[in-house]
């Protein structure tokens, strides 16, 4: 597909995320891999919040979190959502919309590992949305979970993982002068050519 005065538009949009992204990790952003993370829950309530991302490929898009979370009971009901990216200084926007899995508990515990001793204490200690009457009480399970690890690894908690989503949208969002701004959409289409079908959108 082809807009007058323009480069033809990229037919893979992972490849496609995958340069945009590199752009990010080198620009001045702070956190080039925090995203929106939407979600519903089995009532279609929704919800949102910044995640970070922990990995993409061809299958998919890989965050984590404690499975008890607001976000890991939402996603495990209604196991879709939505992914935001905005990199100002890049004026570019990416959403990427799909359903999602829970990663394999072997990549669940090779991420785990790579964390920081800190994060991983952490991970046990917090129950993730819970209410907390004092900060005192989080801090009192902080160091009871050290003392439970004191002089060896800190493993992964059985409530603890990450999620997949599988993309089926992908849209593209590029900044343009009087709000006529360019918009990419691709839907996962098995008949497509290279399994994508793309078309532009109005600002």
């Amino acid at each position: 597909m082809m807009a007058d005065n323009a480069s033809p538009t990229p037919p893979d949009p992972l490849r496609r995320f995958a340069e945009l992204y590199e752009r990010a990790l080198h620009s001045d952003i702070l956190e080039p891999t925090a995203m929106t993370l939407a979600t519903a829950d089995s009532r279609g309530r929704p919800s949102a919040r910044v995640v970070l991302l922990k990995g993409f490929d061809e299958r998919g898009f890989v965050f984590y979190t404690n499975l008890e979370s607001r976000k890991g009971r939402a996603l495990r009901e209604h196991p879709f959502a939505a992914l935001c990216f905005w990199w100002a200084p890049l004026e570019a926007q990416v959403r990427i919309e799909g359903r999602v899995e829970q990663v394999s508990e072997q990549e669940a515990d090779r991420y785990f590992a790579s964390r920081p001793r800190g994060s991983r204490v952490g991970a046990w200690a917090s129950l993730q949305s819970a209410p907390l009457a004092a900060r005192a009480e989080l801090e009192g399970r902080i160091r009871e979970i050290e003392d439970r690890f004191a002089g060896r690894d800190v493993p992964r908690p059985p409530f603890w993982s990450g999620f997949r989503l599988v993309p089926e949208r992908i849209e593209f969002w590029k900044n343009q002068p009087s709000r006529l701004h360019e918009r990419d959409v691709y839907h996962a289409d098995a008949a497509a050519p290279g399994g994508w079908r793309v078309e532009q959108l109005y600002p």
